[in-house]
């Protein structure tokens, strides 16, 4: 089995601190069934029906005797497993190297604040300022330090989790709270996706850094929007964040009322996009969800509907 490239952009000094996430990775590639294609379920906005329909994605895979992998990215809200419930086998943390400033040895000559690009560090009267939020865990500002006043430490960021939900492998990330920086935690779910099957990972909303992020880990991206002006003007954006990745794209919209569909072709037409297909807008489709069913659950003639996602995606086309 293939296993995922072991990869840290920093060149932290603090490596001892990663080793236990190394070890984690190389079990869980050994123990779990991989993917051959990887699908980005993503919306430009919260509330479109992104989790319903990734969800009931992996579901569907799972039940057609495909290897199915359901990886929940939206590290900051996850909540697929209020609806699949999945046995968690095991847990880990997520750890970035931080940089602490040695005052003993640093003369305040600025080096590390001119070298940093994301703006973590500052000097304000020959004192270092840092800035954590900001920080991007890069490791720029310890090599540059001409005084080597700047060592790494671990900061435990998040943790990701693993299990199985019936015929589906689980993968959830979860950052820690008092943590503003998310993309680390959703490259450790995507890392941890295995080689072959159908993976879905549910995206966080909007086109921020670790929607970014997801993307570039799948091999597909499916948006999921809804028919009102807003649903399709943060579609667009979503579309412009994916094509701007590199990443194949179709789209869904949930919520479609017989009226909407001239102005849906319409978009769909506008965007240069295929729809492959609507889900009704259905008290039915609602209260199941609000009980934490399945989407499956409450529209079982669906099941055509994920059939023809499923072909798109294992489609080797780049449609």
């Amino acid at each position: 089995m293939h296993l995922p490239e072991m990869r840290y952009e920093s060149p932290a000094s603090a490596r001892h601190a990663v080793l236990a996430d190394k070890v984690s990775r190389l079990r869980y590639a050994n123990d779990a069934a991989g993917v051959a294609v990887k699908v980005a379920v993503a919306s430009g906005k919260g509330g479109t029906g992104k989790t319903l329909v990734a969800v009931a994605l992996a579901k569907y895979a799972g039940s057609t005797g495909r290897k199915a992998i359901y990886a929940d990215c939206d590290v900051e809200e996850p909540n697929g497993s209020l609806f699949l419930r999945p046995k968690i086998t095991w847990t880990y943390k997520v750890m970035q190297p931080e940089p602490r400033v040695d005052t003993g040895l640093c003369d305040g000559c600025g080096e590390c604040a001119g070298h940093c690009k994301s703006q973590a560090l500052a000097v304000v009267k020959k004192k270092v300022v840092f800035f954590a939020d900001l920080c991007h865990h890069c490791g720029v500002c310890a090599y540059v330090c001409p005084r080597k006043a700047i060592v790494e430490e671990p900061r435990d960021v998040g943790r990701v989790a693993s299990g199985s939900a019936g015929d589906i492998a689980f993968l959830e990330g979860r950052l820690e709270v008092g943590i503003s920086t998310a993309p680390p935690v959703v490259k450790a779910v995507a890392e941890r996706v295995p080689d072959d099957g159908i993976a879905v990972l549910d995206a966080p909303p909007g086109t921020a850094c670790p929607v970014v992020e997801t993307m570039r880990s799948a091999d597909k991206v499916l948006l999921v929007g809804d028919p009102t002006p807003f649903g399709r003007h943060d579609m667009a954006l979503a579309l412009e964040t994916a094509r701007a990745v590199g990443k194949p794209c179709s789209v869904v919209f949930n919520r479609v009322a017989d009226s909407d569909a001239p102005e849906i072709e319409a978009f769909a037409a506008e965007m240069g996009i295929e729809s492959l297909g609507n889900i009704p807008l259905s008290r039915g489709i609602a209260e199941a969800y609000s009980q934490g069913k399945t989407l499956l659950d409450a529209w079982p003639e669906g099941r055509v509907f994920f059939e023809r996602i499923l072909a798109w995606a294992e489609a080797g086309d780049g449609a």
